[in-house]
């Protein structure tokens, strides 16, 4: 496909208000650098072009960089196709491959050579073969006065016709993205490996050092990587495992520079960031704070409450859980972080700040005015509408479904439907097989009793925080039934309900019948919340039509209010490059912190009574043995550092890179005082926190003693 036009980033929409672009601000689409972009970074310390960055008839530094799993990032490092991503991206394959036998989480895990890496069913890595516009084509027959729903239809049919035309071959797909609010499409086109195979990982006290308690925070002292490895058919083409499939070809890997970082120094990092939200309003701002921030907040903690003791008491739940819990886990700090830091910044006044000079420049003029006079109320309006639905929504994804065995139902129905409606004789044995193992990847990782609690704890809440109209009459009766006794609706529930055991759902596969699903508590409740979600959908279509609307013409008058502006757009897991340097900050008054920090604080941190802060003995005698080279100079091991480059999640495991290309460490979190970083960058405050890949180098030679990991890396150990 043809390369997009250089050109065309002029007309790049903004999606940032500031009066004051920072250099090292935004998430760039490296297939649109302009000359700007390039002397800036290049006057920062890159030694590269943009076409070494960014080349489609040639290799560069984007064919090193993949999707990793469903929201990560990683980036080759051998030209074997040997991957290193974070520990807590590789934490789902770590978790599943532990037992307890081998608890690869407690003692972490390292292949001795190819045959001991252990394939991961379902992980796949993605790697990005070429970016083409698609604006014109999206929105051939588009009107934008158009209603919504016509508008949709027609990007429907528009967006088939353009996935359609592509070979479906070697694991080629594409994927259609909407850029500023749907005024801009592009075409991605990547290809899918879905051998990948676990080679390395340290344990969950080096891999998590400092748990939720350090979480998002910094001074950070976490070895937060993992080591994979894609393999290929022995042609060298994506396939499934299989025994013979051997280790990728690399097209491009990186180079490693263990050199050592110092305050400055140029980074950028290039990955797949998932969401921001820089063009939220004040409407959306005030909603996040005081609706949605804090239902989730609330509903999550009563979670990781109920997890925590399941995992304390019994190691198998433990295991079982372990990626469960940290998913829910990251993203309740998130959401008490975020609106910490929202408050604290002030953001919901600065967006009405923008939004006054937004106005002032349309009543102006007015041709503004006839175009875009209505645009404020809009958003006012919509919002009006959607703030009465949403903590029902919420409480629908969070409380709802956040017993597994009703999201287990939930994800079953289509599947039971096709096969009970079928003639028993003709029943089709691949639905019966799939319905199975569906089953036994759910029941794997599913302890009863402690999602019995789960459902007691979350139907209590549900009905008890919701308004009447938005509780389904199945749950009513249940209050009313059981008088409010949520845990004997709970054992009631799990004993009659064919979904609470492999046994039980065994047994009806065995011989299904319509009847059995209709009846049944579990069934009836997630089919009662789903049609209860799509009853509010059905409310709020009007309200997020009107918000649609009106967001394409803020983005479309931004754009003309500073028209001299290269602006970047929101992250919606495409690639994207940022750059910056590495820097320290001052949090608050008096607080000031340094850019890296230490093994020396690993053992300040030390609490054998807290899981968060246990240090691996193994470990503490590598610290002791103070056999540091080639990878430091002196008797201090550098843990992780600081940069300013402006990331959000999808980051994680995202290469950091110096001027010249070469990988010096993994980026892994935010910082807490700039949580609000989603929505509203902060140049002083937001910080990338990364860890030092002669950490990562260090923990794989000295600690596990992988050398023949060691031996496929390229690694230059000077600056």
């Amino acid at each position: 496909m043809n390369h997009i036009k250089r050109n065309i980033f002029t007309f790049l929409l903004g999606l940032v208000f500031s009066l004051n672009l920072y250099a090292d601000e935004g998430m760039w689409l490296p297939y649109l650098l302009d000359q700007i972009q390039i002397e800036n970074m290049q006057s920062m310390g890159l030694k590269l072009s943009a076409e070494d960055i960014y080349n489609i008839n040639h290799s560069s530094l984007k064919d090193a960089i993949v999707i990793f799993g469903r929201g990560c990032t990683g980036e080759v490092v051998s030209a074997d196709g040997l991957i290193f991503t974070n520990h807590h991206c590789g934490f789902g394959a770590i978790q599943s491959s532990s037992s307890i036998e081998n608890d690869y989480l407690k003692e972490g895990f390292w292949a001795r050579n190819l045959k001991e890496e252990i394939p991961i069913a379902g992980l796949t890595v993605q790697f990005l073969i070429n970016v083409t516009d698609v604006t014109n084509e999206m929105l051939e027959g588009v009107n934008f006065q158009m209603p919504e729903n016509q508008f949709d239809s027609i990007l429907k049919f528009n967006e088939k016709r353009l996935l359609e035309a592509i070979p479906a071959q070697d694991g080629m797909a594409g994927v259609i993205k909407e850029f500023y609010a749907g005024n801009q499409y592009y075409l991605f086109v990547y290809q899918t490996y879905k051998d990948i195979r676990l080679v390395g990982a340290p344990p969950t006290a080096i891999g998590k050092f400092g748990g939720d308690t350090d979480n998002w925070m910094w001074p950070r002292h976490t070895g937060d990587f993992s080591v994979f490895r894609i393999y290929t058919s022995p042609s060298g083409k994506p396939a499934t495992y299989q025994v013979n499939n051997i280790p990728l070809k690399a097209k491009r890997y990186l180079t490693i520079n263990a050199g050592g970082i110092k305050k400055g120094d140029f980074a950028m990092i290039m990955g797949y960031p998932g969401r921001t939200d820089r063009y939220a309003t004040s409407w959306g701002v005030a909603q996040a704070m005081n609706l949605t921030n804090p239902s989730i907040i609330k509903i999550r903690d009563k979670k990781l409450e109920i997890l925590r003791n399941s995992m304390a008491a019994n190691d198998e739940i433990r295991i079982k859980y372990a990626a469960k819990y940290a998913g829910i886990s990251n993203y309740w700090k998130y959401y008490i972080g975020q609106n910490k830091q929202l408050k604290r910044l002030k953001v919901y006044e600065k967006k009405k700040q923008q939004e006054k000079e937004f106005a002032d420049w349309v009543s102006a003029d007015p041709q503004r005015h006839e175009k875009y006079g209505g645009v404020l109320t809009g958003f006012e309006q919509a919002y009006q509408l959607l703030n009465q639905t949403a903590k029902p929504l919420v409480y629908i994804r969070e409380a709802a479904f956040g017993p597994e065995i009703i999201s287990f139902a939930s994800r079953s129905e289509s599947l039971i439907n096709q096969s009970v409606n079928k003639n028993r004789n003709n029943l089709l044995e691949n639905l019966l097989l799939s319905a199975k193992e569906m089953g036994d990847s759910f029941f794997r990782n599913f302890d009863q009793s402690t999602d019995k609690r789960l459902f007691a704890a979350m139907m209590s809440m549900y009905y008890n925080d919701m308004d009447p109209q938005f509780v389904p009459q199945v749950l009513l009766s249940a209050n009313k039934k059981y008088k409010g006794q949520w845990d004997k609706y709970a054992d009631e529930v799990y004993q009659k309900s064919i979904f609470s055991s492999m046994e039980s759902f065994t047994k009806f596969l065995n011989n299904p019948s319509i009847n059995i699903v209709k009846d049944d508590p579990i069934y009836q409740l997630a089919v009662a919340f789903k049609e209860m979600s799509r009853k509010i959908e059905t409310m709020n279509v009007e309200a997020r039509d009107q918000l649609k609307r009106n967001k394409r013409l803020y983005v479309e008058a931004v754009q003309l209010m500073y028209p001299n502006r290269s602006f970047y757009p929101d992250a919606n897991q495409t690639l994207r490059l940022t750059y910056g340097t590495i820097q320290d900050y001052q949090a608050a008054d008096a607080i000031e912190y340094n850019y890296f920090t230490t093994h020396f604080g690993i053992l300040e941190k030390e609490d054998p009574s807290n899981p968060d802060f246990q240090v691996p003995s193994r470990l503490k005698e590598v610290f002791n043995q103070k056999y540091f080279s080639p990878y430091y100079k002196n008797d201090t091991v550098v843990t992780c550092f600081l940069t300013n480059n402006d990331i959000t999640g999808g980051n994680s495991g995202s290469p950091v890179l110096n001027g010249d290309g070469e990988l010096i460490g993994l980026a892994f979190d935010g910082n807490w005082e700039a949580m609000s970083g989603d929505i509203a960058y902060e140049p002083e405050l937001q910080r990338t926190i990364n860890v030092d890949i002669r950490y990562v180098l260090f923990l794989i030679d000295k600690y596990a003693h992988s050398h023949h990991i060691m031996r496929e890396l390229s690694i230059k150990y000077e600056r």
